[in-house]
């Protein structure tokens, strides 16, 4: 095979997917493949799918299309969650050459030579449970962030999800080999990272189910905290029945935890987290809220919320959007439900209408623009720091303040991948103009 044959690879879905595509672009290029960006032509186009929702598996077929239409003779490989649920499926896509589960994605430069030899579509697909291993990941795509994997699969069945069934159950490495790992992002240069998994707060599991000995979240955190070169870590998603005290408290006295918390409720109404078989209710989740709160008044909490689920009342959607309302919290992801195959919410009666489903979500948008406007007037007249990104967009350049304020200044160039102190001024538009303090101070 040609090994300087060029390779382009793109990512759907979450924090994981994008460190998982990272990770295997690695390897294809320390196999002798060349990199290069997605809208040029390449000989190999590899998608990194998700399937959280009905529009991500429209959003691959779209890409496939497009793909094609740069180089009409590439060759398409198709991975991620996507590919494990559904690989028939994917194969019968026009121009599809290759489909990879779970499993064989991180083998994908072996995989690669295979089509070389036929021109028909392959497909290498293991059965969920025999994917019970843990690969480490992360990101390097951004100059300013990364996302580090530190967990995969998970154990819980909500009656919604389908993650279970892509990625297999809950797992991870040690600690020491996620602190090694995250040594090679901080000599990358990268000043802030982002712990990401599917279930996070369940780290310490080995690979075949069992806990690893003094090995949790909250060790892990302590250790990450320690590794030179990394200015600032951000927890990504975590279960609030995982969130506990000493992680909270751990990162309120922390000068590398950001005080920015993502934390699942997916309903304010205890009938459907029950339906939901989510391991809360909301007298816990408000708990959480309130923890944060008292030790954190500037902290930035999102909350992830499904709206329309089987069984899902006017009644139940009010006591969401009034249970939200009712929360000190910063800004919402809205999720539309929508059936997914082999899932325990499909036998839940009482379906909510789709034109019913999209006016609860836009409800709940309205909702989360009114919380992250108030969020950011209550940051008006503050100061804090932000670390500046490397894109100029129209003479501006955006970043985020440790408490997941947008912010924006104009352009310099010296400013890029540095952490400065700034005054938060006034809101514009989706975020905060900024300007550098007399002390400015650069870390």
């Amino acid at each position: 095979m040609n090994y300087s044959r060029k390779v382009a690879l793109t990512t759907l879905g979450c924090k994981l997917n994008f460190s998982e595509t990272s990770q295997i672009g690695r390897v294809l290029a320390d196999n002798g493949f060349v990199k290069v960006d997605f809208s040029e032509p390449a000989d190999y186009y590899v998608i990194n799918t998700c399937s959280v929702t009905e529009n991500a598996d429209k959003q691959t077929k779209a890409i496939v299309k497009t793909a094609l239409k740069t180089n009409p003779q590439a060759k398409i490989v198709v991975i991620g969650c996507y590919a494990q649920l559904k690989p028939e499926e994917i194969a019968s896509i026009s121009g599809v050459s290759m489909v990879l589960g779970a499993k064989e994605k991180f083998n994908i430069h072996e995989h690669l030579t295979k089509l070389e030899e036929t021109s028909s579509t392959l497909v290498f697909n293991s059965p969920i449970d025999d994917v019970n291993t843990f690969v480490p990941a992360f990101s390097a795509g951004e100059r300013t962030r990364a996302f580090l994997k530190v967990q995969d699969g998970c154990d819980y069945m909500c009656s919604f999800c389908t993650i279970p069934l892509a990625r297999g159950a809950s797992r991870s490495t040690s600690i020491a080999n996620v602190v090694a790992k995250a040594k090679e992002v901080a000599a990358s240069g990268i000043k802030e990272v982002v712990i990401a998994g599917v279930n996070i707060g369940d780290f310490g599991k080995t690979e075949d189910g069992s806990k690893r000995t003094n090995e949790s979240f909250f060790a892990l955190v302590k250790e990450l905290e320690k590794v030179e070169g990394i200015e600032r870590w951000r927890i990504s998603s975590i279960e609030p029945n995982l969130l506990t005290d000493e992680i909270i408290d751990f990162v309120a006295q922390s000068e590398k935890l950001m005080p920015h918390f993502h934390i699942p409720l997916q309903s304010g109404s205890d009938r459907i987290l029950k339906f939901m078989r989510r391991k809360y209710l909301t007298k816990l989740y408000r708990q959480r809220v309130e923890k944060i709160k008292a030790v954190m008044p500037h902290a930035c909490i999102g909350v992830d919320v499904i709206v329309g689920f089987p069984g899902e009342t006017v009644g139940h959607f009010l006591e969401t959007y009034n249970f939200i309302n009712s929360l000190d919290i910063s800004y919402l992801h809205v999720f539309t439900y929508s059936e997914r195959d082999n899932t325990k919410a499909l036998d839940i009666a009482n379906i909510v209408p789709v034109a019913e489903r999209k006016k609860r979500n836009e409800m709940l948008r309205i909702l989360s623009e009114k919380k992250r406007n108030a969020f950011y007037q209550s940051q008006l007249g503050t100061v804090r720091k932000v670390l500046w990104e490397s894109e100029n967009d129209m003479g501006l350049m955006y970043g985020f303040t440790d408490n997941y304020v947008k912010v924006a200044q104009p352009f310099k160039a010296e400013s890029e991948n540095e952490i400065e102190w700034i005054n938060l001024e006034k809101i514009s538009g989706n975020h905060v103009d900024v300007k550098i303090t007399e002390t400015m101070e650069v870390l």
